[in-house]
């Protein structure tokens, strides 16, 4: 459930026109909800009510500051993969021990942040990253806590590209060498083994994969605590999928998610700690974009907009669906055409979609692309030198730009021309 819906023949985000954004704002432009955020945050809390747990909003989704905020004010941490994800975090209200740093490369710079910044955890990913992990905490006189990511060989059965628990990705530890990668972490100084982590894969549609790695997670946690290792978290990564298309698409729910949750897990006694992304900011936003033209093609129609692959560039990467729907409601049995719907940029590639049906379009109307909070403004570009686009965040009669367009000056002004690429001018001048 979002609240994009259509309110007196407009769609409206919450109880504001997307129409009237783009009045005021220009298009394309990216619009959030804040009531659908708020929805999918307590969702994933109540699922959990009764097992003690601690959900860190996976920021890579979209890392805007007014989203953390939102975020960070019902009391969720923040899942980070950068130094700069961690100071994003930071600036956005969150104290540090509500932080977990993820991801395969993590620099001494970005571990030296976050150890002075402060930080929940650490999810390890190699054995030479716990090694530099240890010397710069022992060279900082802090103890890191962390939890070592294994990887289960389950497989997602999700899209190649964002499956990560089979043995081939390069993300965590094989969990046959778990018990002797654990026994390395505790006899290095400067590090306290507080969890297991894991995380198989993102938009998964099927509970079964979750619950046969989260299986192998318990056995291991208990032959952890056998050793002598102190589990205290089990850390589940998210990638619990979201219905991009409403057609033909029902993902569990996330109280089933958590029911499963308590069944393999909850008889350990451990914090669950998830890291949720697309599932809370994927359905509550919505690129809004404008017909720029109509092109009749030689065997097809193409509806050319004003959005573009560097503004979503999800289809173009991961042949991923999108619907798109009218600003203006289509009325009940309108004539319906067939388009390929295209962008401006000069690829072959910058195809949203091809031979989808619509409700007839024209030049100067508006269209929205449904589910598109998450992997969207985050993974734009400014391809073709194209300004990145605005995002706008909704709380239900009021909006406002929490990103706004940079002009063409602002853009170009970032470049900076070497001393003796100037010279010409002035000997000109």
């Amino acid at each position: 459930m979002d609240h994009f819906i259509y309110q007196n023949g407009a769609l409206c985000a919450e109880d504001v026109p997307l129409a009237q954004i783009a009045a005021e704002v220009g298009t394309p432009f990216y619009c959030y909800s804040t009531q659908t955020l708020t929805r999918h945050y307590k969702l994933f809390a109540e699922a959990l009510d009764g097992v003690p747990h601690f959900i860190c909003y996976a920021m890579k989704a979209a890392s805007n500051q007014a989203i953390l905020r939102t975020l960070a004010r019902l009391g969720a941490g923040m899942d980070v993969v950068s130094g700069g994800e961690y100071a994003r975090a930071r600036a956005a209200g969150v104290p540090g021990d509500h932080i977990v740093f993820s991801g395969v490369g993590k620099t001494d710079d970005e571990i030296t942040q976050a150890l002075q910044g402060g930080i929940r955890q650490f999810n390890v990913e190699s054995e030479p990253e716990m090694q530099a992990i240890s010397r710069i905490a022992s060279a900082l006189g802090k103890t890191a806590p962390i939890a070592v990511r294994v990887n289960p060989d389950v497989d997602a059965k999700t899209h190649a590209k964002i499956a990560t628990g089979k043995s081939e990705n390069k993300f965590g530890i094989p969990i046959s060498r778990a018990a002797e990668v654990y026994a390395m972490a505790a006899s290095l100084p400067g590090l306290q083994v507080v969890g297991i982590d894991v995380h198989i894969g993102s938009q998964l549609t099927d509970l079964a994969p979750f619950e046969a790695a989260y299986t192998k997670v318990a056995e291991l946690c208990e032959s952890l605590r056998a050793q002598g290792h102190d589990i205290q978290r089990l850390d589940l990564g998210g990638g619990l999928g979201i219905p991009y298309s409403r057609s033909n698409e029902t993902p569990p729910l996330p109280r089933d998610y958590g029911a499963m949750v308590k069944r393999t897990l909850g008889h350990l006694g451990c914090e669950i700690e998830i890291e949720p992304g697309r599932l809370i900011a994927g359905n509550a936003g919505v690129l809004v974009s404008k017909v720029i033209y109509v092109k009749s093609g030689e065997d097809r129609n193409f509806l050319i907009l004003d959005a573009a692959m560097n503004d979503l560039i999800r289809p173009a990467m991961y042949d991923a669906h999108h619907d798109i729907v009218p600003l203006a409601e289509p009325a009940a049995g309108a004539e319906q055409d067939t388009y390929d719907v295209v962008g401006p940029v000069c690829e072959s590639g910058d195809t949203f979609t091809k031979g989808r049906s619509l409700p007839r379009l024209d030049t100067g109307d508006l269209v929205a692309f449904r589910s598109a909070g998450a992997y969207g403004a985050v993974m734009s570009s400014e391809y073709n030198s194209r300004p990145l686009v605005p995002e706008v965040l909704v709380n239900g009669s009021d909006f406002a730009v929490i990103r706004p367009r940079p002009s063409y000056a602002e853009m170009i002004g970032r470049d900076v021309i070497p001393d003796w690429l100037m010279e010409d001018d002035a000997a000109d001048g």
